[in-house]
């Protein structure tokens, strides 16, 4: 079973997902300035077979640092497009909203907190049902 480290690029932060098969091992939001570090702490805590970087907004930048913090592991480029509107959705029917929210579209609403690292594990279920 193929363990991916997955990850959405942002300008500012970025979301981050360990996967393996159909479990999502690890997710989290991390800084865009502590990508490196927070790649390399993973690769000490998990086995990881193959890195995936989406191309949207800033991916440039991180997967140069990428590749210099994981100089054995290939790194492939995903395409991310919808991949945000689809974690939004995920968002909001993991955490319905309660009370008065309720009867508000999900549309207009904007979720509690960032969803980058539901973004991620979406790149990682999309590349791992492609190969």
């Amino acid at each position: 079973m193929t363990t991916l480290l997955s990850i959405d690029p942002g300008r500012d932060k970025c979301g981050v997902a360990v996967v393996a098969g159909n479990c999502v091992l690890h997710s989290a939001i991390v800084l865009r300035s502590q990508i490196s570090s927070a790649t390399v702490k993973i690769l000490s805590d998990f086995e990881i077979d193959q890195i995936i970087i989406g191309n949207g907004t800033g991916s440039h930048s991180v997967i140069e640092d990428i590749t210099t913090a994981a100089e054995s592991i290939r790194v492939t480029i995903v395409d991310e497009s919808h991949s945000s509107r689809r974690a939004r959705d995920r968002f909001f029917k993991e955490n319905p909203p309660k009370g008065l929210r309720r009867l508000i579209p999900h549309g207009l609403l904007t979720p509690e907190r960032p969803y980058d690292d539901i973004t991620a594990i979406i790149l990682a279920e999309d590349f791992l049902s492609r190969t």
